[in-house]
């Protein structure tokens, strides 16, 4: 297959117009501190460049042109923006290996149907662009800026963890491509505001494509066609919901698809597709059945699939997974236990992508300091289905298994702004997240500790479906970790500071101290706070189970010694478990 031939991916022509528009940063009236962002270009979030918080953002449109013959990437990238405060400058993270050619700002008169548009001056170094608008923009202004670029995007080193584009073939040599960019942010493959306290309402994709294979995207699918250039077909993908600029993605191949009706607690029927390669048809038929019923237990759990307005997808793709809303990755071969490899009989990779339908992309952290939102609701959700599926020693063999990647090398949930680096410095997000779940739920019950679940993911409850209307979908929000401990106090009825304050605003964890005196045993905690932290616990001294709450000076009765367990069935995370 020859590449594409498309005039703007031509070296000499993008020279050319290199300089329109492109001037020295020097020349533009900007106070965004540049050095403070150098090192950003592989990572996503963090402190949110001032110029940038001046923009809401509503809606972003992707057209863009994949040639897999020489790994390129270019197009067009539509912004459109309310004003929230004042700015003078438009500013986008883009990664540096592209070429910015040139920034338009669209209807300049600002009235309805405006077609008037303006070349802007900008520049594009250190992962931003920034160009001048000419004028100052306040709050209640729209603005409209369109971004041409192209490039060869970086190459994933080892996706999903360090991201990029995976370029890969299948058996039959066809290009087989996908993109992850969770933790890098998604200015690695194009122009964006990158930071998770602002998502679009909305997001059109164009894909263009050699004819030979299928581009899916995020949505639902508005349109194929060939018309922009002799062997090549384009893909109109919409979705309309929120959405997090690390969950946008594109996957190729020659897929085939695979689609089963499902209908919703809600009472909506929605569509549940399945894209695979050819040669694993067979094995995406039969995973089929499993994402069926993972989908029906989420429901169950938490509430109805967020986007049965539009699709739930499944792309069969060259690296493990990722959970790219609607439209997962897939990469785990088909094989069940590849992620906790517990032995507990089902597909985890895929019901872990499946549950950040609800934890990331439904209900997503407004800064990345709450990650664990994400990672560790979504990874405790694998030890509750195998709860599910084989009863309460499956589930206590899960959490042992998990508790052993705990490393306890940083909080959890800091109270200051952190990047996704940051954040992804160890596995704590997702396993000690898990535990401290775990712990809470054994604390203040099932009854309590589901219904917390529930008030996250729809706090006002939801529509059922009927014969007069459409179906409704609660607008996903942005949260954080001060929200779920005002849902958890609420709820239990409890007031649980001291407990959220010690499992997530700190790396060490709680100390249970054990001192045996005459006639039983004296419990102490200690947590790196220092502050009280009156934590029940049981203890079996072989005679009966009781619960506690160590104080330091108060001895417990054993009958016998020797046969004293404490916390025997370890429901609550400490330091020196499992030992």
């Amino acid at each position: 297959m020859k590449a594409l031939a498309f005039p703007f991916l031509i070296l000499s022509f993008q020279a050319a117009i290199l300089v329109t528009g492109c001037t020295a940063r020097a020349d533009i009236p900007v106070t965004v501190p540049l050095k403070e962002y150098e090192n950003s270009i592989l990572d996503s979030g963090g402190k949110l460049i001032e110029e940038q918080a001046a923009l809401d953002v509503h809606y972003y449109d992707l057209d863009l042109t994949v040639d897999p013959e020489d790994s390129s990437l270019s197009g067009i990238v539509h912004t459109h923006a309310l004003i929230v405060g004042r700015t003078n400058v438009f500013v986008a993270h883009l990664d540096t290996v592209f070429t910015v050619s040139r920034v338009i700002q669209n209807g300049t008169g600002g009235g309805a149907g405006d077609k008037n548009e303006a070349v802007l001056d900008f520049y594009h170094e250190d992962g931003l662009i920034v160009a001048d608008l000419g004028r100052t923009f306040h709050p209640g202004d729209y603005l409209k800026v369109s971004v041409t670029y192209s490039g060869r995007p970086r190459m994933a080193p080892n996706p999903p963890w360090e991201g990029g584009f995976t370029w890969a073939r299948t058996e039959s040599g066809l290009p087989w491509i996908g993109v992850s960019c969770q933790v890098n942010g998604a200015d690695i493959w194009w122009p964006v505001k990158d930071h998770p306290s602002d998502r679009a309402d909305s997001v059109s994709i164009r894909i263009t494509v050699p004819e030979e294979v299928t581009a899916v995207s995020n949505g639902v699918l508005r349109s194929v066609a060939a018309e922009r250039q002799p062997g090549t077909r384009t893909f109109h993908w919409v979705t309309n919901a929120p959405i997090s600029n690390y969950a946008v993605s594109i996957n190729i191949a020659p897929y085939e698809e695979i689609v089963r009706e499902y209908e919703s607690v809600s009472g909506d029927v929605f569509p549940i597709i399945f894209w695979a390669l050819p040669e694993n048809r067979g094995k995406a038929e039969i995973l089929m059945d499993q994402v069926v019923d993972h989908m029906r237990f989420f429901e169950e759990l938490l509430g109805p699939y967020p986007y049965r307005h539009e699709k739930y997808g499944v792309a069969e793709a060259p690296f493990f997974g990722m959970e790219h809303q609607t439209i997962i990755a897939y990469g785990a071969g088909y094989v069940d236990d590849t992620v906790f490899d517990t032995g507990s009989g089902f597909d985890d990779l895929h019901h872990h992508e499946l549950s950040h339908e609800w934890w990331g992309n439904f209900v997503t952290a407004a800064d990345w300091k709450d990650f664990w939102i994400h990672e560790g609701f979504g990874t405790y959700m694998q030890p509750l289905y195998a709860e599910y599926l084989h009863g309460k020693e499956q589930y206590r063999y899960f959490m042992k298994r998990i508790h052993e990647r705990i490393m306890n090398n940083m909080p959890i949930a800091p109270e200051e702004s952190r990047s996704t680096r940051e954040m992804f410095e160890g596995r704590d997000i997702y396993m000690k997240g898990a535990w401290v779940l775990h712990t809470l739920r054994k604390m203040i019950g099932d009854d309590h500790f589901f219904s917390t679940l529930r008030q996250m993911t729809y706090p006002g409850g939801y529509q059922t479906a009927s014969s007069e209307t459409a179906v409704t979908v609660v607008p996903a929000r942005l949260t954080d970790t001060d929200e779920y401990i005002a849902i958890a106090e609420r709820i239990s009825g409890k007031e649980l500071d001291w407990f959220f304050d010690a499992y997530l605003r700190y790396s060490e964890l709680p100390v249970l101290h054990q001192v045996m005196r005459e006639g039983g045993v004296v419990l102490s905690w200690t947590v790196p706070s220092g502050r009280e932290f009156p934590m029940p616990v049981e203890i079996w001294d072989g005679n009966e189970r009781r619960t506690v709450v160590p104080d330091g000076s108060t001895i417990i009765p054993v009958s016998d010694p020797e046969k004293l367990r404490i916390d025997p069935d370890n429901k609550v995370l400490r330091a020196g478990m499992f030992h």
